[in-house]
């Protein structure tokens, strides 16, 4: 397009774009385009929950603009979702170098094209860049595991990391080698896979809970029904594991302004923790990015993923709809 000047300005009738972009939010308000996709579009296996969610909602974008009615032929189809794939594997790819540990290093997005097969897709600027492609990472000094790096820690404030398999591992003792302290809680490094089960928010926080008497919990992505049914099922876990008396948190909002539904929603868990002689404070914030629960006792527990480790089942009528053991996490 060429640079905009005095010249290319009409004299006639123009399309105010704000007109236009309210006609286009008027068709997305009545054409949901996700239940459609989820049926159309399959995903290869290295694609997580996050990358898929991200790739969908690009799909639908296009489907929106591209296909106000009807739907797309499947080359099509094909076309826009190897176009979405490229754009998140992208983003991946510069996550994945940036990172010292493996949060990232799924880059390896493909979808089954209409044909049936199964397509990688790349990005053409990094496609023979071995710099991109397989990263360098520093060991890790304590357990010898590569991917990841550790860092200092000072008492008396420790850490946790959650970062999406199953197994764990400890980083860095949090405690001296004395006899009498061996029951106390370790540093952990929580990795869960795609797919894993069996990790609540009991078995994750649980340990670390007792003596912490004020919580406080960043977290930009409490929000939605689900996310905000995840709080409360970390709320459940506090209140059954810890003393206690005051739980705060600092979360986001969607568009300009929280919702009424999250207002509502946080004001009947006060009123449901008050009832248990626990005050329930919450604040919203337009600049909070990263995410951590920080415990009185000591302790922080940095959660890469959010307390939104687990992604809303397909029904809430549906074993793991309940018990977060038996739901699989979608990160």
């Amino acid at each position: 397009m060429p640079k905009n000047t005095s010249e290319l300005l009409t004299i006639r009738y123009g399309f105010i774009t704000d007109y236009l972009a309210a006609a286009f939010r008027e068709l997305a308000l009545h054409h949901n385009r996700f239940e459609w996709i989820n049926k159309n579009v399959r995903l290869g296996r290295h694609i997580e929950g996050r990358d898929e969610r991200a790739i969908k909602k690009s799909i639908s974008g296009f489907l929106k603009i591209l296909h106000p009615v009807g739907e797309p032929t499947a080359q099509e189809l094909d076309e826009y979702v190897e176009y979405a794939v490229e754009g998140r594997r992208r983003i991946k790819e510069q996550l994945n170098k940036r990172k010292s540990d493996d949060e990232f290093a799924n880059i390896r997005l493909s979808y089954i094209a209409s044909d049936k097969t199964e397509v990688e897709v790349f990005c053409p600027e990094s496609r023979h860049a071995a710099a991109t492609q397989n990263p360098k990472r520093r060991q890790l000094e304590e357990a010898g595991l590569g991917g990841t790096e550790t860092e200092d820690v000072h008492e008396p404030k420790q850490t946790v990391e959650d970062i999406p398999d199953g197994e764990t591992f400890p980083v860095i003792p949090s405690v001296a080698d004395d006899p009498q302290k061996t029951s106390q809680p370790k540093e952990q490094h929580y990795r869960i896979l795609y797919g894993d089960i069996g990790h609540s928010y009991d078995a994750i926080f649980g340990e670390y809970l007792p003596g912490a008497k004020k919580i406080v919990v960043e977290d930009p992505y409490i929000r939605m029904k689900h996310q905000i049914s995840n709080f409360v099922r970390f709320c459940e876990t506090v209140v059954n594991k810890a003393p206690a008396k005051d739980i705060h948190l600092v979360t986001g909002f969607d568009d300009t302004e929280p919702t009424l539904e999250q207002n509502t929603a946080f004001e009947d868990l006060a009123q449901s923790l008050r009832d248990l002689g626990v005050t329930f404070t919450w604040e919203f914030s337009d600049t909070i990015h990263d995410r951590a629960v920080h415990l009185s006792n000591g302790w922080t527990v940095k959660i890469g993923r959010g307390l939104d480790l687990y992604q809303p089942p397909e029904s809430w009528y549906t074993i793991g709809a309940n018990d977060m053991d038996l739901l699989f996490p979608a990160t």
